[in-house]
């Protein structure tokens, strides 16, 4: 499984470790990956994710799962998190036309 965020594809970072004397060795810098289960009011469902911590602030100030997968860019979600925002579209699109 990939250290990548579903939703923002925040991922591992690389750097250097510098000592005291300035030595310097290579090290990774990880993303703080939770794995959580958010609800989608549009398709009545819980869904399961592995998101950083920040990228879950960002869903609960924006008002919830749907309202974050609706105003985020293609390019940075999985695709898990695409194909659920292409159903929460296909489904406001029901209920607009309803």
């Amino acid at each position: 499984m990939a250290r990548r965020c579903e939703l923002t594809g925040k991922a591992v970072l690389t750097g250097n470790n510098v000592s005291h004397a300035n030595n310097k060795s290579r090290r990774r810098f990880l993303p703080n990956l939770c794995s959580v289960t958010l609800l989608s009011e549009a398709l009545g469902q819980s869904v399961r994710l592995r998101v950083s911590a920040k990228a879950l602030r960002s869903v609960e100030h924006r008002g919830g799962l749907d309202a974050f997968l609706t105003k985020a860019s293609e390019t940075e979600l999985s695709e898990r998190a695409r194909l659920l925002k292409r159903q929460i579209a296909k489904k406001a699109e029901e209920a607009a036309a309803a």
